[in-house]
């Protein structure tokens, strides 16, 4: 589609600084041509100004109030469109150019193998080779894609979507619009065992996992079962891919887990918690609210709210870093050493 930055600026209710341009297409500075547009989200994507050859770019207030600085690769100045928010801008920007993938018409492949007593809500969309339990039930306008399998008992909200080869184990909830991706695995039993007689002996599961509204699980994410009650996720969560919760575990509300997370059984978290990559959380941990966990942490205590943490094990984010910045000065400190014990003729029998 053919337009204009003033259609545009309407479109998302933006202003307009340089000269009026035909826009082709909206793309990202690094695949922008001279007749596309782009988006600048802070000073971090400046950078990238000298490479991009877009002529037109949406930006906030504070970018555009540094208009004169903003130059393509060639050192053409940059017309802007300034609005508040860039990235919902730009999103709106791009669905109106390049319009949305339709999804098909709800309908039920008759390769979906539904148990007789499984309740599936109106508009629902399962794909081929979908198996649905017995006594499971599907809210309204539920998307299922081929290789899902749903345990017995399974409850799902309306608007859930399931990518392929999701499998929730018995008894697992989820509430409205979650987004379930590929090979995700909910409800597994727990890593739990006791030693007796010799040997590790698997301790019974009988709990679930329960999901509340809008949270979104990764692809290959793993989440254990309760032993004897329900493993739950709040609201509003998000988890990246390839994160293994372990049973028994209680996530707050709004948190973010980055890929790679590992929570041992029994842990719970507050609400708007932040854990990054690769963080290891050990068993029976509590994280209060707003807490923050830097990537590849060990987490071995208990977190209280609002801290930052880093390190393995984790400490308050200020005291890491400093630990790290006295590691740079270990040659120096080193060679110091080494040359008072010469000055105090300590050195001897040094190899």
């Amino acid at each position: 589609m053919q337009t204009t930055v003033t259609r545009l600026a309407e479109l998302v209710q933006g202003r307009v600084h340089g000269q009026e341009r035909t826009i082709l297409a909206a793309r990202p500075m690094n695949e922008a041509g001279p007749d596309d547009i782009t988006f600048i989200e802070s000073d971090r994507n400046l950078r990238y100004l000298k490479k991009c050859r877009a002529c037109t770019a949406v930006v906030s207030p504070a970018l555009a109030a540094r208009r004169q600085e903003l130059l393509s690769s060639n050192g053409t100045p940059l017309t802007l469109i300034e609005v508040n928010d860039p990235l919902s801008a730009f999103v709106t920007i791009v669905r109106h150019l390049h319009g949305q993938a339709a999804e098909p018409p709800p309908s039920i492949d008759p390769r979906a193998i539904i148990h007789p007593t499984a309740q599936i809500g109106p508009d629902a969309m399962l794909h081929p080779f979908v198996v649905i339990g017995e006594g499971c039930v599907l809210g309204a306008r539920c998307r299922l894609y081929s290789g899902v399998v749903l345990g017995r008992n399974c409850r799902l909200g309306d608007d859930v979507v399931l990518h392929p080869h999701v499998v929730l184990y018995d008894d697992t909830v989820l509430g409205n619009r979650v987004i379930v991706h590929a090979n995700a695995v909910l409800g597994a039993d727990g890593f739990g065992y006791r030693f007796q007689g010799g040997k590790h002996v698997k301790k019974p599961q009988f709990g679930n996992v329960e999901v509340g509204d809008d949270v979104e699980i990764g692809a290959g994410t793993t989440i254990d079962r309760g032993t004897f009650q329900a493993t739950r996720i709040g609201a509003g969560t998000k988890i990246d891919n390839l994160v293994q919760i372990g049973h028994n575990c209680q996530i707050g509300k709004h948190n973010l887990f980055v890929s790679q997370v590992g929570i041992a059984g029994s842990c719970s978290t507050g609400d708007y918690v932040v854990i990054a990559g690769q963080v290891g959380v050990t068993d029976h941990v509590h994280i209060e609210d707003r807490a923050v966990i830097g990537a590849r942490s060990g987490v071995v205590r208990d977190v209280p709210a609002g801290e930052r943490m880093l390190g393995a094990p984790a400490r308050p984010e200020s005291e890491e870093k400093r630990i790290l910045l006295s590691l740079t000065k270990l040659p120096e400190l080193c060679r110091d050493v080494r040359q008072m014990k010469q000055q105090l003729g300590l050195d001897r029998g040094a190899a």
